[in-house]
């Protein structure tokens, strides 16, 4: 008990390693004016004309994630499933998986009693050398049917391509997006779309017809991002955004970069809240209170914007 309240002490000029996503653009919307803002962290957005409405705040599960593990698969199932339980009391809606985390069977097992209309699951298949522990790289069809087996559920809200980083991996990976597109026209997911990890990949998002929602590194100092200014990347993101296509920000504390320096955190937050190119982040909780802490972060931050 004496360790935790240390640790929750420490956390107040801190915030979790791990990063994930906020929708944020819906909340800032600029047409309404700073008076019009809700401050309310875990407020109900829509990402992009997917139809897709979710939290404002979601749960990343893919911290140190590899091989199909992370930091929640290795701090033992009781922990993994009580996090995703509290973060889902506390309001959160969207749990962001992969092949590459191994978090599926938690995430089931956590939201097994929840009305199965109240939240949204993400998952990303891996097409890529290397990262999960089979060599062979089934197509899209099979790794869903596997995914909703290990998700325990009928349909998949968001499921993406994950790591794209050449500019042309619309060709590249076309015959996975079609069979993707099939699976949206079938409900057995709801959406598509791409994580990005280059300027280049995240360019093409801006004209692809097939990109429902992206996955792309945002905060403010250019840290784990595609470029290292910032303004670079905001401004492609901002298109992607304004084609009408869902956005969630990842990395917002530059990978945990500088996850102890407060005052970092406090403007990479400012910023991307204010930026009208995101619709979301994604956090990648690993205890109960960060969840608490980083609500209150962005409650406040939104007060602020408020008065500014």
């Amino acid at each position: 008990m004496k360790s935790d309240h240390i640790s929750r002490r420490k956390f107040i000029s801190k915030i979790s390693v791990g990063t994930g996503s906020i929708l944020l653009a819906n909340a800032v919307d600029s047409t309404a004016g700073p008076s019009n803002l809700s401050t309310d962290p875990f407020q109900t957005i829509t990402l992009g004309k997917s139809g897709i409405k979710t939290s404002m705040i979601g749960m990343g599960t893919g911290v140190n994630g590899g091989n199909r593990e992370c930091n929640l698969t290795r701090a033992g199932r009781e922990k993994g499933v009580a996090l995703i339980q509290y973060a889902y009391d506390r309001g959160i809606r969207m749990f962001d998986g992969a092949d590459l985390y191994g978090s599926h069977p938690f995430i089931a097992e956590a939201l097994k009693s929840k009305p199965r209309e109240d939240y949204i699951l993400v998952s990303k298949i891996w097409v890529r050398p290397g990262g999960i522990p089979e060599p062979e790289r089934p197509d899209a069809d099979v790794v869903v049917d596997r995914f909703r087996k290990e998700l325990d559920t009928d349909h998949i809200d968001i499921m993406q391509i994950h790591c794209m980083v050449d500019q042309n991996w619309t060709d590249q990976q076309k015959k996975q997006m079609d069979i993707l597109q099939n699976l949206k026209e079938k409900g057995i997911i709801k959406s598509h779309g791409v994580s990005i990890h280059s300027l280049d990949a995240l360019n093409t998002c801006v004209t692809s017809p097939w990109v429902d929602i992206v996955h792309t590194r945002v905060n403010a100092f250019g840290a784990v991002m595609d470029d290292k200014d910032p303004q670079n990347v905001v401004s492609v993101v901002k298109k992607i955004h304004d084609a009408k296509k869902g956005v969630i920000a990842m990395k917002l504390i530059g990978g945990g970069k500088f996850n102890n320096d407060p005052e970092k955190i406090e403007e990479s937050l400012h910023y991307v809240l204010k930026s009208g190119a995101v619709d979301m982040m994604i956090v990648g909780f690993e205890e109960k209170w960060q969840i608490d802490n980083y609500a209150d972060r962005v409650e406040n931050a939104l007060k602020t914007i408020n008065k500014s």
